[in-house]
């Protein structure tokens, strides 16, 4: 993977306020992504509005650091949570059906064309 220049801020389902907010301080590089400043102090206060504002939404940082892999992970809401095996940090997902129901845009089951489409076939 390519070394982080400096970090990212991803943000699901999160208020517009709160992209417009970033856009302030941050480059959006695409739709509710944007980059993070080199500076820890500030990526800290930036990261304390996003967590505080975000709402029912889901927000992920990563940002370069002096470590094995040169990055970190921090998640707000998230049902992917970091974790650290063995001295590298990765985020856990969850396995379980009921942890991934959990997740707040978890779409229902049988939502898609192509599971309309199986149902549709068995009748």
């Amino acid at each position: 993977m390519a070394k982080l220049h400096r970090g990212v801020i991803i943000l699901t389902t999160c208020p517009a306020g709160l992209r417009g907010f970033l856009t302030r301080w941050l480059l959006e590089l695409s739709p509710a992504s944007s980059s993070v400043p080199p500076s820890p102090a500030i990526r800290g206060i930036l990261w304390d509005e996003v967590r505080q504002y975000a709402g029912q939404g889901r927000a992920l940082l990563a940002y370069q650091t002096d470590n094995e892999q040169g990055f970190a992970f921090e998640t707000h809401s998230h049902p992917w949570h970091p974790i650290d095996h063995e001295g590298l940090t990765l985020l856990h997902r969850p396995t379980t059906p009921s942890a991934l129901a959990a997740a707040p845009d978890t779409p229902p089951r049988g939502w898609s064309k192509a599971a309309q489409r199986r149902r549709f076939r068995r009748t």
